[in-house]
C-alpha cells in the first residue's frame, strides 16, 4: 500500500487530465490487471477516530484482493481546493476507483467526477450523485440513541453533554438521538450542546469538554475524530461515549460504550465491483442491521440490567420495532415534528436542521 504525502500530491496542482470515451465502467482488463484505489482522508491518520475507521476499510480490500490491488493513500485533506487537486490528480493516473471519506469532500468531487467518467468515485457522507459518483452514509443516530440509554442510567445530574464537528445534519441528527435515548430512561433528561466547527482540534475539542462539564453535564459523548473529549472528561470524573472506534482505553475507566463504524463491506464490494466491471451509482445508508454502525463493549461496571435494556434496543432497531425517531417528537420550541403513532422520514432526518425539546444550544 502507497501513502501519498500532502507536499507528493498537491505538486501536481496544474494536472487536468480529461478523459474520454466510453461512458460506462468497464472491468480490467488484461494488459491493466490490477486495480488501481485511491482514497482521501479528510484528517490525519491515527490509531483511533473517524479517520482510522476508513483505513480498516482500505486495509480490508487489500486483505481481499491481495495482489490483484495497488491502493494510495493520502490523509489531512481538508480544504475543498486541495482535495480537487487530490482527487484530480488521483482520477488521472489511472485509479480506476477513488474514495472521498468527508462531507467536506463533496464539492470537489462533484467537480472532478464529470471529467473522469471512467473513474468510479465513492463519497462518504455525501448527498449528490452523479453517474460515476455513488455515496454511502451511517445511520449514526442508531448507535447514539443506544449508547443514550446507558447515558440515561448513569447521569446523576440529568444533564448530558454533545461535542459536535459542525451543525450538519449528519451531527445534527445523532446529537438529538443521544437525548431522546436518555429520555427513554428519564424523560427530564437535557443536553447541552457544542459545536467546534472543525473536523480535528483537540484544543478546542478540550475546552468544550471542560465547558460542559461545568455546567453540570456528567455524561460527554463526542463525535468528532479524536479521543480528545472521551480523555478530558475522564479526567473529570464525567462518563464519556466513543465515536468511531472504541476509545475505552482513554476514558480513565469512565467510557460508557462508543459508536463505532465498520466500513469495510462497503470499501471491499465496490472494490469488486469496480474490477468486475458491475460498478455503478448507488446511495447506501446504513446503521446496525447492516453491520456497519456497532456498539463497542460496555463499561464492566455497568449493572446488567442497563447492558440489557441497551442489547434489547439495539436488536428492537435492526429488526425495525423500534425507531428513534419515533412520534410524538417535539423541537426546542415546542412544535409538534412527529407526531404519536409516526415516526420521522429518511428525507427528514437526513437533512434534520433542528434540536428535539431537551437540547440546550443553537445552530447558528
Amino acid at each position: 500500500m502507497k501513502r501519498a504525502t500532502r507536499r507528493d500530491i498537491l505538486k501536481y496542482g496544474a494536472a487536468t487530465g480529461l478523459a474520454t470515451g466510453l461512458t460506462g465502467l468497464p472491468g480490467l482488463s488484461r494488459a491493466q490487471e490490477k486495480l488501481k484505489v485511491g482514497t482521501v482522508f479528510v484528517s490525519p491518520l491515527s490509531e483511533i477516530g473517524w479517520t482510522k475507521q476508513h483505513s480498516l476499510g482500505v486495509e480490508a480490500i487489500k486483505n481481499e484482493m491481495g495482489d490483484a490491488v495497488e491502493i494510495t493513500t493520502i490523509d489531512n485533506i481538508y480544504l475543498p481546493q486541495d482535495a480537487e487537486r487530490v482527487f484530480r490528480e488521483l482520477a488521472s493516473t489511472g485509479h480506476q476507483l477513488i474514495f472521498g471519506t468527508s462531507f467536506s469532500h463533496g464539492t470537489p468531487m462533484q467537480k472532478v467526477a464529470p471529467r473522469f467518467p471512467e473513474v468510479a468515485f465513492e463519497h462518504c457522507s455525501g448527498i449528490k450523485h452523479l453517474n460515476n459518483l455513488g455515496t454511502f452514509e451511517a445511520k449514526y443516530y442508531e448507535g447514539t440513541y443506544v449508547a443514550g440509554i446507558t447515558a440515561g442510567h448513569v447521569t446523576k445530574t440529568g444533564k448530558i453533554g454533545f461535542v459536535g464537528g459542525f451543525p450538519i445534519p449528519d451531527i445534527v441528527g445523532p446529537g438529538n438521538a443521544l437525548l431522546l435515548g436518555a429520555q427513554s430512561v428519564n424523560p427530564d433528561i437535557t443536553c447541552n450542546v457544542i459545536f467546534l466547527n472543525s473536523w480535528f482540534d483537540p484544543g478546542k475539542e478540550k475546552e468544550a469538554v471542560k465547558t460542559l462539564v461545568a455546567q453540570g453535564c456528567d455524561v460527554i459523548c463526542s463525535m468528532t475524530d479524536t479521543p480528545t473529549g472521551v480523555q478530558v472528561a475522564g479526567e473529570n470524573d464525567a462518563w464519556s461515549i466513543g465515536y468511531a472506534s472504541d476509545m475505552s482505553q482513554f476514558g480513565n475507566g469512565k467510557h460508557l460504550t462508543a459508536f463505532t463504524l465498520n466500513w469495510a463491506p462497503v470499501y471491499v464490494d465496490a472494490a469488486k465491483r469496480v474490477a468486475a466491471g458491475t460498478w455503478e451509482t448507488s446511495e447506501r445508508w446504513l446503521g446496525l442491521k447492516d453491520d456497519v454502525v456497532k456498539l463497542s463493549p460496555y463499561n464492566p461496571d455497568l449493572p446488567a440490567e442497563v447492558v440489557a435494556a441497551a442489547d434489547q434496543a439495539q436488536a428492537d432497531i435492526s429488526a425495525g420495532t423500534l425507531h428513534p425517531y419515533a412520534g410524538e417528537l417535539k423541537d426546542q420550541s415546542g412544535a409538534v415534528r412527529a407526531e404519536a403513532g409516526s415516526r420521522l422520514s429518511d428525507g427528514d432526518i437526513r437533512g434534520m436542521n433542528w434540536f428535539v425539546q431537551g437540547m440546550i444550544g443553537n445552530l447558528g
